[in-house]
């Protein structure tokens, strides 16, 4: 099947990055390049180009089969919502919370690598992102010893991680309690940078591990 390169969509909807969502999204679902094509009716080499070639401008009615395909629009699939806040699309009818047992939970830990985590701080209780890993059944990640995050070692305290679907009106989230601890020894802290995924995204040494014990998990999603 030939894909025609004509009627490139506005210039403001060239992203640079499509190939890169187009990736993340048939990723998330689960599913092959070659199926992704399929699915939308297009050669997986085409599919190839676009996710390999910043520079592809595929046209509009591509986009709306590739939407299609992932269960996505258009608009995210080009990154038209990138800067607009999440949770502001309309609300589906019927739809309900559902909850989560704790395999489900940690599955969908396991899936992303940004959480919250809230700690306990002389001036009040704080909320700060942080890149996190899944090992060994806890919540693990890197900071600095003097910043915000470092102050949960020795406490009590909540992590949270969601995921909102503004295509589908539809999301999840998760709640980890637990004791956080400092990670020091040697062999500990070898094993974690072994095993924990990714880089903190806000660069730096960040030398200090600090691991949540969990002490108790519960996750909901909504549902229609």
């Amino acid at each position: 099947m030939i894909e025609q390169y004509t009627a490139p969509v506005p210039v403001h909807m060239r992203t640079g990055d499509l190939g890169r969502r187009l990736t993340a999204r048939r990723t998330r679902l689960g599913l092959t390049r070659e199926e992704t094509a399929a699915r939308a009716g297009m050669a997986t080499s085409y599919l190839r180009h676009l996710e390999e070639h910043p520079e592809a401008a595929p046209n509009a009615d591509t986009l709306l089969r590739l939407a299609g395909a992932l269960q996505t629009t258009v608009v995210e699939l080009t990154g038209g919502n990138a800067e607009r806040p999440p949770g502001q699309g309309r609300a589906v009818r019927g739809a309900g919370l559902d909850r989560l047992d704790a395999e489900e939970c940690w599955t969908l830990l396991g899936t992303h690598a940004v959480g919250r985590i809230a700690v306990p701080t002389v001036e009040g209780p704080s909320i700060v992102p942080v890149n996190y890993s899944v090992v060994d059944g806890c919540v693990v990640f890197r900071t600095e010893p003097h910043a915000t995050p470092a102050r949960a070692a020795g406490r009590r305290v909540a992590f949270e991680v969601d995921r909102i679907d503004e295509a589908f009106s539809r999301g999840w989230s998760v709640l980890v309690r637990g004791t956080a601890r400092a990670v020091t020894d040697p062999d500990g802290v070898r094993r974690l940078a072994e095993r924990a995924c990714g880089e903190p995204w806000a660069g730096g040494q960040r030398l200090l591990w600090v691991r949540i014990d969990a002490a108790g998990i519960s996750g909901r999603r909504i549902t229609v």
